[in-house]
């Protein structure tokens, strides 16, 4: 990392060689256009004027400078009032939808939407907060070179990110913002990569990756992690679909159910495996008492919020339209297994590791020279027919590298201690224990976590962005 004094030196070198230094990774703090956007608050439009700094490559060797390159865009008016964001936190915000690759020239999945249109979303927001916005670009899946060899498929898109945080954290001091206050979101295949860059901080499974690509000598831990319905833990995500939407018909009517009881069966095992406790002593959660579970601490919850902010007539009117949901003084009440039917299931089997390898995820451990593998022995075997197939040492390797389940339960130390999970009620994408047992992981290991679902919200909700906004200033004190 660069002390300050040192940086002085290196920006004087800079500016003295007419825009050429001997650090290829020295931010360009003059190289900037100034822009100007309107940012919808509940207290009414925000006018930001903020530095835009584009396309700012982050490692001295790229694969391909087009996606590993950065925007960064610095605050330093609201509302004619002038702003210094040299201390402020730093948004740093992971546009991957699908693991595709993100071209920040073209712009990615983004963040969450807005909510409703009545707010703007979280990364404007943040600039008007006064905060720092860092939107890097990275390979995914999809990339693929003119000799027809891939060369994003995982752990690129990770590698990557961590590659654009040591950037940063290597030009303390030129980067306005607080290198220490950075702060991970993304959503879906974002929200997972946010999840893992929160949960792997510093590890050397990485450091050959980074020092292939020229990644900056500095660390790659963060402070705080927001995901917007993490697509994560992938090689237990089919048996944890089975669960919860196993029973369920989807639009070709009811999967094959001794393949779904066979899936069901594997993610009792794993969730046993994680010896997870509840909240208020509830106690080990298990595949048997997870419907449970869900209902006490976030699901009842959530209905609850949401009825109760309606006025009578809605809320009656809501009532009558979906009657599998008790409504008295005390609040909800429903089974989980109308709740499940009312969500309806989305995907076939398996959801994830699909035998034709046509999901996201096959594609995404593929090799330099194979567009997609199976990622897990279950799929594998249904394939070839052998029984006995399992996948190879290497593919573990990545498969590992890819899923922040694996790094909190390694208890790496640089995990981060502050996490902000959300995700909506009616997310059929993965199953809802996938986003609990993420946040019950964190819980047992003494991390503070923020974790609500949106009732009847779909995937990539985002319906309390300005509270995000205000629990990043609150956690590092930047709003006093």
């Amino acid at each position: 990392m660069i002390s300050l004094a040192l940086t002085a030196v290196f920006f004087l070198a800079w500016e003295t060689a007419g825009g050429q230094t001997k650090d290829p990774l020295l931010f360009p703090r003059d190289n900037f256009t100034v822009e100007t956007k309107t940012v919808k608050t509940s207290a009414g439009e925000k006018k930001v004027t903020y530095r835009s700094y584009m396309h700012i490559p982050y490692v001295a060797n790229p694969v391909d400078k087009d996606f590993e390159s950065m925007n960064v865009s610095v605050p330093f008016e609201v509302d004619g009032v002038v702003i210094d964001a040299i201390n402020a936190p730093i948004l740093f915000v992971i546009g991957v939808g699908g693991y595709m690759s993100v071209n920040n020239m073209r712009g990615g999945f983004g963040g969450p939407p807005a909510s409703g249109n009545r707010v703007s979303s979280n990364t404007d927001l943040a600039l008007a907060a006064g905060y720092v916005v860092v939107s890097p670009g990275c390979r995914g899946r999809d990339n693929k070179a003119t000799d027809g060899t891939y060369y994003g498929k995982a752990p690129a898109a990770i590698v990557d990110l961590k590659a654009a945080v040591r950037y940063i954290r290597h030009n303390k001091g030129v980067i306005p913002g607080n290198v220490n206050w950075i702060f991970s979101t993304g959503v879906s295949a974002g929200g997972a990569l946010s999840a893992l860059l929160g949960s792997s901080g510093n590890s050397q499974l990485y450091d050959s990756y980074l020092k292939e690509i020229g990644a900056a000598d500095a660390k790659d831990n963060i402070f705080g992690s927001a995901c917007f319905c993490p697509i994560t833990d992938l090689e237990h995500a089919d048996g944890a679909y089975e669960w919860m939407y196993g029973t369920i018909p989807g639009r070709s009517g009811l999967v094959d159910q001794e393949l779904s009881k066979q899936l069901k069966a594997f993610y009792a095992e794993y969730q046993a495996s994680l010896n997870l406790q509840g909240k208020n002593n509830f106690g080990t959660i298990t595949a048997d008492n997870y419907d449970k579970y869900l209902l006490q601490y976030y699901l009842i919850p959530s209905a609850n919020k949401y009825l109760r902010g309606l006025s009578d007539e809605k809320r009656n009117e809501y009532l009558v339209n979906n009657k599998w949901i008790t409504w008295t003084a005390v609040g909800a009440a429903f089974t989980f297994a109308d709740y499940v039917a009312h969500v309806g299931r989305m995907k076939n089997l398996p959801a994830f590791d699909d035998f034709d390898m046509r999901q996201p995820e096959p594609i995404l451990f593929g090799n330099k020279t194979t567009n997609a593998s199976h990622f897990t022995n279950f799929s594998l075997q249904q394939s070839t027919g052998d029984k006995n197939a399992e996948i190879d040492n290497d593919l573990k390797t990545a498969v590992n590298m890819m899923n922040a389940m694996y790094f909190i339960g390694q208890n790496i130390s640089d995990c981060v201690q502050y996490w902000w999970l959300r995700q909506g009620t009616s997310d059929n994408h993965t199953s809802q224990t996938v986003i609990a047992n993420l946040a019950t992981s964190l819980e047992n290991r003494n991390k503070v976590v923020n974790t609500f679902l949106y009732w009847d919200a779909g995937h990539g909700a985002d319906e309390d962005a300005e509270d995000f906004i205000t629990w990043i200033g609150n956690v590092t004190g930047f709003f006093k």
